[in-house]
């Protein structure tokens, strides 16, 4: 038993003693089974790798150990790729041929390289790739062919590469993506379209990889997103949209079968935030609209992203962020609003604002009044970023960073003012119709108060208004025609996080008909509701009440003679009707008798003869 054990010490120490010379003895073996490293190579035996990066190289390198896995001939001078030029390493894993004068690749030329599964042709003068290139290339997994000069995707081009994860297409001059382009790329799972001609997306080509997690296509001319744009793409978790300078909206549908979880539309031309296209994206975890011109988040709009966490709205020109804008989203964590033209945020707009961790806000002409003194209370909690956001106006803090603040002095910097009207007193403005009519209603307070309508119908006009309706930045209502029905008080409302104030104005619209109109024409103007003008106005009103010539005095009296005459008429007329409708009936009654005779005995006779007797009465 001794004796084992003695010699399984001895072998150890045997073995551990002779491991340096053994290691020695492998790279000798690696490098003597070729012709050894290539001159100005680099070699590893240990990870079999050889690098001949910038070595200025004419063509492939005498001297590659066969068993090498990896191959760099990078930024080089090797003008071309020709069959068999890699035929004695069957082992290479990863061959990176990129920044080399490369204009063509003929086919077959990787056929003997049935382990490669990484191959980068970026960075060469490729004008067209034939098939047959990646033939029997089944196991690639990486292919970098951007940089170059390919001007079409031929079909079936990558049909060989079926496990094929990661395709890099950019920096090309591509026109056209052929629809079966991408056939056989059942394995792709991430995909890099950038800096190309394209002028559309190329729907019916995306359409073959239904394995596609992640999408990116940067700094693309394409200026419009038509309907069902990714259709297919059932997997799709991200979309990057990037550098679009033509884009400046997003239709409803364009995205309409996605399930993303993360959506990036930056340095676009949109205007406006593209609430329909992302209601059925329920999924979506992370949306950045940076870099646009959109001015304004609505209220209630973003209620069925439930599961929103990052909302990055960087430089998008911003001005305003409603109350209730992220109603709805309870899991908001992160949200970059920096370098934008907001006065204030708050509290209002979230759902949830203790959730809020991260909020970048700096860079922006914030007003610190009572509308920020949620988030000045929650300045130890929330994150800021590297740059804290400072106050723009109000002396005495102006250019001071939230973190400076007070506790004991927030209630005194930290206030507003309830609006009031100027003109305190209701109006009336008399005004003919179809012509146009303006209401002022101008408000001060502390923040600026917003000034809305409330017409005679109930109907709430603001500055979104358009039509005949507007409400100017001034609070002034204006009717540009006015028609008849319009009469009637309407309600200036004044608001402001401190309070409302109201004014009421009476409008009375004059219908005309279109002789009067012409006859009115030079007399009637609009009257101003400024009451240094009360004058000027009760002098128009006279002047349009009075001002009546002779021909119109005729005109009038003809026409009441004539009212006059078919009302007497007309009265007769009924009276004979009802006369009519009672019956023949006679003025005069006749009415005979027969006289009784003096004494029942008497004879008969004498009455007989003298017949009946009859008088005549007539009916008063």
């Amino acid at each position: 038993m001794v004796t084992c054990l003695s010699k399984a010490m001895l072998c150890r120490a045997v073995v551990s003693c002779w491991e340096p010379f053994l290691r020695l003895a492998l790279m000798a073996v690696f490098v003597s089974s070729s012709l050894g490293c290539p001159a100005r190579c680099e070699c590893s035996a240990q990870s079999k790798s050889v690098m001949c990066h910038r070595k200025r190289l004419l063509s492939i390198p005498d001297g590659i150990p066969i068993e090498t896995r990896i191959l760099d001939l990078s930024k080089n001078k090797l003008p071309a790729v020709n069959p068999d030029d890699f035929s004695s390493y069957p082992q290479l894993e990863e061959l990176d041929l990129s920044g080399n004068i490369i204009s063509h690749v003929e086919p077959g030329a990787f056929n003997s390289l049935l382990s490669l599964h990484s191959l980068s042709l970026r960075g060469n003068r490729i004008k067209l790739i034939p098939l047959g290139v990646f033939t029997s290339l089944a196991n690639l997994t990486l292919l970098d062919i951007s940089d170059n000069k390919i001007v079409i995707l031929l079909d079936y081009m990558f049909q060989d590469l079926h496990n094929l994860n990661s395709l890099e297409v950019g920096d090309n001059d591509l026109v056209y993506i052929s629809h079966r382009a991408f056939s056989g790329l059942l394995g792709l799972e991430t995909l890099a379209l950038e800096r190309c001609n394209l002028t559309a997306v190329p729907t019916e080509a995306l359409s073959h990889l239904p394995n596609l997690v992640s999408l990116h296509m940067r700094h693309l001319d394409i200026a419009a997103l038509q309907p069902y744009s990714f259709k297919k793409l059932f997997r799709l978790r991200h979309l990057e949209i990037d550098s679009w300078p033509s884009l400046d909206a997003i239709p409803s549908n364009a995205l309409h079968g996605l399930n993303l979880t993360t959506l990036s539309v930056t340095s676009t031309n949109l205007s406006a935030f593209p609430y329909q296209a992302l209601r059925h994206m329920p999924y979506l975890t992370h949306l950045n609209l940076s870099f646009s011109r959109i001015r304004q988040v609505e209220g209630g709009l973003l209620r069925e992203l439930v599961r929103l966490q990052e909302i990055h709205l960087v430089r998008a020109q911003l001005v305003s962020i409603e109350p209730y804008a992220f109603q709805g989203i309870r899991w908001l964590r992160v949200l970059n609003v920096s370098h934008n033209h907001l006065d204030t945020l708050e509290r209002a707009a979230f759902q949830a604002p203790e959730a809020l961790q991260k909020l970048l806000i700096d860079s922006n002409p914030l007003v610190c009044d009572c509308r920020l003194m949620w988030l000045l209370q929650r300045r130890h909690s929330i994150a800021f970023g590297d740059t804290q956001p400072e106050c723009s106006t109000t002396e005495g803090v102006h250019g001071r960073p939230f973190r400076e603040f007070k506790e004991s002095l927030l209630s005194y910097y930290m206030t507003c003012t309830k609006p009031r009207i100027q003109e305190n007193r209701t109006q009336t403005v008399f005004v003919d119709e179809g012509r146009p009519v303006r209401l002022p209603c101008t408000a001060e307070g502390t923040p600026r108060p917003m000034v809305s309508w409330v017409t005679p119908r109930r109907r709430l006009l603001t500055s979104k208004n358009s039509g005949r309706f507007m409400v100017h930045a001034n609070g002034t209502l204006e009717i540009q025609v006015l028609e008849a029905h319009d009469s009637g008080v309407y309600l200036c409302v004044a608001s402001n996080a401190a309070g409302n104030d109201t004014l009421m104005a009476s409008l009375v619209v004059r219908s005309l008909g279109t002789r009067d109109r012409s006859l009115y024409a030079n007399r009637t103007s609009q009257l101003s509701t400024d009451p240094s003008n009360a004058t000027a106005n009760a002098t128009n009103l006279y002047n349009m009440t009075f001002g009546l010539d002779l021909k119109t005095i005729l005109v009038s009296t003809a026409m009441g003679c004539f009212t006059f005459l078919g009302v007497v008429l007309f009265c007769f007329l009924l009276l004979f009707v009802w006369s009519r409708g009672k019956g023949k009936h006679k003025s005069n009654i006749d009415i005979e008798y027969v006289p009784r005779s003096k004494s029942d005995g008497g004879s008969t006779d004498g009455a007989e003869q003298a017949g009946p007797h009859r008088f005549n009465m007539k009916m008063i």
